[in-house]
């Protein structure tokens, strides 16, 4: 396999444990007075709302459609998998919902489970018959006689085995169409049928996968992704065939099994549920001998491999062929091998190797071309942020990276972004308006149109971002999670958006193409403060930050910031602040700074220091000019207006030019908090207030739409429904007291007396019929009403 021998297999920390669960109902004692209750099935929904009493948390869909398909409902079983899968660790909750971590295998049932012990109980040949059928069944009534061919018992044997076990209730029959014979058998659960086949021994499975592969071969089966005919519509016909070749290994034809193992997993790509794909990458690479065609079978493994999630084989594969590459092998394969090393060790977010990789020492003691070594230095030099070094590395080696088109289009554009990061955005503007590079493979063409759009979708370019999908004839559709989180992010969906950034954390995967390694924990603490959650939004900073020796943090510094500002801190807001920008200004990046400028520049003058937060926006607006960035331009308006310059003689047409920019960036909660401002300092109709509550209410900005509502009746202006109001009121406070917050904290995030505080819990408590602050922090968890007796 790809993993080196002798290499201790990595492991990706992660921030989100499996959840303890809640205990199950213990089985009454058995006696004369029990009697026995079938339960019946439980339907798909009826699933999901077990499981959110079981882990406390909303389930992910992808989790209750596994859990339905492999226990089929049956209570008995789908408590046996909710325990496996705790005990592996691979259920894990993130922001109140429980999800399967990605590539969780599914579990094998232990010797004391009642299914396992029913089987055992039976006796042979039952045993013998049922670890058979768990390979051949999908082959229907011919599996009868594949049984007895492959384990040498009789005909009569396998027939009294196979009704034993239809009588015990562990497979099932497969009635014909009105009514007609038999088609073959089923296990009545998905879950026995892969505890059965996995305790079978390595020979025993090669063997019985051999004559299931003789059998469709013989039968002309043809090869391909294909549905074959002679498998049962009940099984994945997509997956068997390949299945059963992988573990049949050298029992079958080895030059036919390459390429139908080769075929079936790239008609797969990229297989994100991870049907088959790296397996039969696998099983292909231990059936060629020939060194170097082993060595690009075992890289395309560790691309699939990339490409799918499990970045730790991705990693160990790309290390064994940079470590001691096969004679033969082309330097286009070796300088893949190389960054693709770089790439996994960047999403395990190794940065000590990843900083040793940064240097030529490293690279020097290997054997490997010039091209592969200096791509694969810049690119750690690019993960790491260390941006002036990477450009310098790539002036000094140019002759070497230009001699390939796909080599030039990739370096290039990591000196375009590295000169956009630093400050000089002049030819990566450019370069969004010019063609595709032509001779560049479509897979590395669209990893560069994504880099480019994760950059704009960075610095708030929204429209950048959608021109740059239209001209390259993209849909966000075929973005990745992580760039589909960003354009939800600016879209106002922050629904969708937090439900994608919810499957990316809980994963571990945590990193966008970079720069802005950490923009999608940073904005999804973001969304998580503006409705509210002000604890979470610190739990996820304080979770993903890294090393010293990582990449910059300064995205976060400025969201940990706001939360400090929320909470009142304005000292440490203002360290915090002064951090992300000293971090930044010792790499030279002046990327995602204008943020970190503007929040400075009104803790200053929220602290009246008009000095400096004078010297803030004069930086800020120095950067407006510098990158042409339309967000930038629109926060200096901002500060200036409403922080900085309040009631000077500009501050009011500052304010409407703002309103202007803000419409036409067409950004949901960025137009509201420019109309919010623009309105509560005069510089626009009191109405704008209405517009902006509404904007807020879309994006479910609860704590923004809360302090909207106090200017609304500040301004003698009506607020809509006020019923509406009230609830959203008693949820927000419900919010922040779910958060952990004491009622002074509260009184500080709405800016609120502690007296009225207290009062408006007082009501609270009364309206709910609720007794307690544990009694509303359950309701808040469970996504109950407010109401009593919610547990």
């Amino acid at each position: 396999t790809p993993t080196p021998d002798g290499q201790p297999p990595r492991t990706s920390p992660t921030p989100y444990p499996s959840p303890e669960l809640a205990p199950a109902p213990n089985p009454p004692a058995r006696g004369p007075a029990v009697r026995t209750i079938v339960l019946s099935r439980l339907r798909p929904e009826d699933v999901g709302t077990w499981l959110a009493q079981r882990l406390r948390a909303v389930p992910d869909a992808d989790l209750v459609r596994r859990a339905h398909g492999l226990s089929r409902g049956i209570p008995g079983a789908l408590d046996a998998l909710l325990v496996e899968w705790a005990a592996q660790g691979a259920i894990r909750v993130v922001d109140r919902h429980a999800f399967l971590a990605t590539g969780a295998p599914v579990p094998v049932l232990p010797d004391d489970d009642r299914h396992v012990a029913a089987l055992r109980a039976l006796g042979e040949p039952c045993w013998t018959v049922a670890g058979a059928l768990s390979v051949l069944w999908p082959l229907g009534r011919p599996a009868a006689a594949l049984v007895a061919a492959s384990t040498g018992l009789s005909a009569e044997a396998v027939g009294e085995g196979i009704g034993a076990l239809l009588d015990e209730g562990i497979v099932d029959d497969l009635p014909g169409p009105d009514g007609a014979a038999s088609r073959g058998w089923t296990f009545r659960l998905p879950l026995m049928a892969h505890t059965v086949r996995e305790r079978l021994g390595p020979f025993d499975r090669a063997r019985l996968s051999a004559a299931a592969v003789d059998a469709l071969w013989t039968a002309g089966t043809p090869a391909g992704p294909g549905v074959p005919p002679a498998i049962l519509a009940e099984a994945d016909a997509v997956a068997y065939l390949p299945d059963r070749i992988a573990d049949a290994g050298l029992l079958v034809d080895r030059e036919r099994a390459v390429a139908e193992l080769t075929a079936a997993a790239g008609a797969l790509y990229p297989d994100h549920e991870r049907r088959g794909m790296v397996r039969w990458f696998l099983g292909a690479v231990r059936l060629i001998e020939e060194p170097s065609a082993r060595e690009r079978a075992v890289l395309r493994c560790a691309q699939a491999a990339f490409g799918c999630g499990d970045f730790r084989m991705a990693r160990a594969a790309a290390e064994r062929i940079v470590n001691g590459p096969a004679k033969g092998l082309d330097p286009l394969t070796l300088h893949e091998a190389a960054t693709l090393l770089v790439a996994a060790a960047a999403v395990e977010q190794d940065w000590p190797a990843l900083s040793r990789m940064g240097t030529a020492v490293w690279w020097d003691g290997l054997r490997l071309p010039a091209l592969a070594t200096v791509s694969g230095r810049v690119q750690a030099l690019w993960q790491l942020e260390k941006w002036q070094e990477a450009l310098a590395l790539l002036a000094q080696t140019e002759a070497v990276w230009q001699s390939t088109p796909g080599t030039r289009s990739l370096l290039e554009l990591f000196g375009r972004v590295g000169e956009f990061v630093l400050g000089r955005p002049e030819r990566f503007r450019q370069d969004l308006a010019l063609p595709e590079v032509p001779d560049v493979p479509p897979n590395k063409a669209f990893a560069q149109n994504i880099a480019q759009f994760d950059v704009l979708l960075g610095i708030g370019d929204l429209r950048g971002g959608r021109d740059l999908l239209s001209v390259r004839e993209l849909t966000p559709e075929l973005l990745p999670e992580s760039s589909r989180f960003l354009l939800h992010h600016l879209e106002g969906r922050w629904d969708e958006a937090l439900a994608l950034a919810r499957r990316i954390l809980v994963n571990g995967r945590v990193l966008t193409v970079v720069p802005g390694h950490r923009l999608l924990p940073a904005r999804t603490a973001a969304i998580l403060l503006a409705r509210g959650r002000v604890t979470g939004a610190d739990r996820l900073i304080s979770t993903v930050r890294g090393q010293l020796d990582g990449p910059l943090e300064h995205v976060l510094d400025h969201v940990d910031a706001e939360v400090l500002r929320t909470l009142g801190d304005l000292d440490r807001a203002e360290r915090v602040l002064r951090r992300g920008l000293r971090a930044a200004d010792e790499r030279g990046s002046v990327y995602c700074t204008d943020e970190l400028w503007a929040s400075l520049a009104a803790v200053h003058a929220e602290t009246g220091d008009t000095g400096r937060a004078a010297a803030c926006l004069t930086r800020l607006e120095q950067l407006a000019e510098q990158m042409d960035s339309g967000r930038t331009r629109l926060l200096y308006l901002l500060t200036s207006g409403s922080a900085v310059r309040p009631g000077s003689a500009d501050a009011g047409r500052q304010l409407r030019e703002a309103v202007d920019l803000a419409r036409s960036r067409s950004q949901p909660f960025e137009t509201a908090v420019t109309l919010s401002a623009a309105a509560r300092a005069n510089a626009g109709p009191a109405k704008l207030l209405h517009e902006a509550y509404e904007l807020f209410g879309e994006t479910g900005a609860a704590l923004w739409r809360f302090h909207t509502r106090t200017a609304m009746r500040e301004a003698g202006l009506v607020v809509p429904g006020r019923a509406q109001a009230m609830a959203e009121n008693q949820r927000l406070l419900a919010t922040l007291l779910a958060e952990g917050l004491t009622n002074r904290q509260i009184a500080q995030v709405l800016r609120l007396s502690e007296d009225a505080v207290a009062n408006r819990l007082s009501r609270l408590f009364a309206r709910t019929g609720m007794r307690s602050r544990t009694e509303v922090v359950t309701a808040v968890l469970t996504g109950g009403p407010l109401t009593g007796d919610s547990r």
